[in-house]
């Protein structure tokens, strides 16, 4: 127990069990991609982090959606990959089709109506942005120790 009374958890439980889940998240993803797809009425909606290390998406969906996005999987849906770490996907956007890359560590909901079944995720740890320098900071000098080029010339034999 902690010193305050409140138990401290040195094993992580919370962030094993949202792993956890998140294999729920694959195993859906896979059954989707099998030849048959989704059975009956089902439709998975998934909102994600656009902003989480590995996302991949074109400049413009980026640029829309700068915080979070849905998609949903059901009826037109193409060249679904589920893999280990992440998924990819081809949905059409305004009638263009767009690839999709997305770790399944950038999820944050997960809900397919059909079944009531729903997840939701604690947010992905997103990099801090560098401090810039204060303003009465001078930027520090450019080190004398870069690249140098060297003349061969003193070793040839002559």
């Amino acid at each position: 127990m902690a010193e305050d009374g409140a138990p401290s958890d040195l094993i992580d439980y919370q962030a094993m069990a949202q792993e956890a889940l998140r294999g729920v998240v694959r195993m859906a993803l896979r059954r989707a991609g099998e030849p048959d797809g989704l059975p009956g009425e089902h439709s998975l909606y998934i909102t994600f982090d656009t902003r989480a290390a590995g996302v991949s998406l074109p400049e413009d969906l980026a640029a829309q959606y700068p915080e979070e996005m849905t998609i949903v999987l059901q009826h037109q849906f193409w060249d679904l990959a589920p893999g280990e770490t992440f998924f990819s996907v081809v949905l059409r956007f305004k009638g263009v089709p767009r690839k999709l890359s997305i770790p399944y560590a950038a999820i944050t909901r997960f809900l397919d109506p059909a079944a009531q079944f729903g997840l939701q995720f604690d947010p992905p740890a997103l990099p801090e942005a560098p401090e810039p320098p204060a303003a009465s900071e001078t930027p520090p000098e450019p080190d004398d120790d870069g690249p140098k080029v060297v003349s061969l010339e003193q070793f040839r034999k002559k």
